[in-house]
């Protein structure tokens, strides 16, 4: 729908201010706090708040909260965004008041990606441990793309996006992308990494993978990689991405097989030792999805050596949504440990 003129006008003032439209472009690049944006433009905090305010009550941009901090981006849907997005497609890119923001944002994107890079490397040598053990992600990519096929993807939604690697992944797939960690470092080298890409179709959020900050339908297609073997109850997690799943949607989960590295509960904080086909299949029809098609990645290390097999379950939602809670799936699904 078209906005009706008095709408329209509002909108136009909102974007019309200098600092405002500058704003703007600079939130299209991705997500940016106050102090970002208040280091950017050298203007003061409460200032940079007030102009925020009017555009975000114009649903020109959206703002979203994580821990003490106020993350804000343009909006990627909706008319007053495709207007923004317009006007800001008919700036001159040589303009010297946005060419000096825009290298100031960089600056502000390189101290980003540093505090994100001395995260990773304090904890490279135990992810390093963990991918020796399982197949490459090379292999699990080809898989995942395999199975995705042509069908196009509106909306994704990536649960415990840790690195962002599935929303790089997809990046050239999906019109929307949304990743969700509950580790806000994790979330800090997300961001790090998609700057880097310059993918600006996708953000990350802090969130709980129980309760998600989502309606119920809002995304096509939801992935789960390498999180459930984590998760006391995973098969609320599935619950839950079931219900924030489109009918007719689909779900990708990635995790390990049945394994006896009993070790990883303790040094790694794994709390399952891997999902049977059966048990994964049980969970997720029970939320009224229906498996597709499932794939074991078995590593090519040495004869004899602590391996872990990755398996990848391809589920699809009934066209007609099942009503499921994540309390039901509490009562009406016996524990079933691998």
């Amino acid at each position: 729908m078209a906005l009706p003129l008095d709408n329209l006008v509002d909108v136009l003032k909102a974007a019309g201010e200098p600092t405002r439209f500058r704003l703007l472009a600079l939130l299209a690049s991705g997500d940016l706090t106050v102090s970002d944006l208040t280091e950017i433009l050298g203007q003061s905090q409460p200032r940079i708040s007030r102009h925020l305010k009017l555009l975000a009550e114009e649903n020109l941009i959206e703002r979203y909260q994580e821990g003490a901090w106020a993350y804000f981006r343009l909006r990627q849907d909706g008319e007053a965004a495709s207007l923004a997005k317009t006007l800001l497609a008919r700036v001159n890119s040589g303009d010297p008041v946005l060419q000096r923001d825009g290298e100031r944002l960089l600056t502000v994107k390189r101290a980003r990606a540093e505090r994100a890079q001395a995260y990773f490397s304090r904890n490279a040598s135990e992810w390093d441990e963990l991918r020796r053990l399982h197949v490459n992600d090379a292999q699990v990519e080809r898989v995942l793309i395999d199975l995705l096929g042509d069908e196009p993807i509106d909306s994704l939604l990536d649960l415990g996006t840790g690195t962002g690697w599935i929303l790089k992944l997809f990046a050239q797939s999906y019109r929307r992308g949304l990743g969700i960690d509950a580790s806000r470092d994790m979330l800090s080298v997300a961001r790090s990494n998609l700057d880097k890409a310059e993918i600006t179709k996708a953000s990350v959020r802090h969130g709980d993978i129980f309760n998600l900050p989502a309606e119920s339908g809002d995304f096509d297609l939801i992935t789960i990689h390498q999180v459930l073997h984590f998760l006391d109850e995973p098969e609320r997690a599935i619950a839950e991405a079931a219900r924030v799943l489109r009918p007719g949607g689909r779900l990708i989960i990635v995790d390990l097989a049945p394994h006896a590295l009993d070790y990883l509960r303790d040094e790694h904080a794994h709390v399952r030792l891997g999902f049977s086909h059966q048990t994964m299949s049980e969970w997720l029809e029970k939320v009224g999805l229906s498996v597709e098609k499932v794939s074991d990645l078995q590593p090519s290390g040495a004869k004899g050596a602590p391996s872990l097999t990755v398996s990848i379950w391809l589920a699809r939602a009934a066209e007609t949504p099942v009503a499921v809670t994540a309390a039901s799936m509490i009562n009406t699904i016996p524990e079933v440990r691998p």
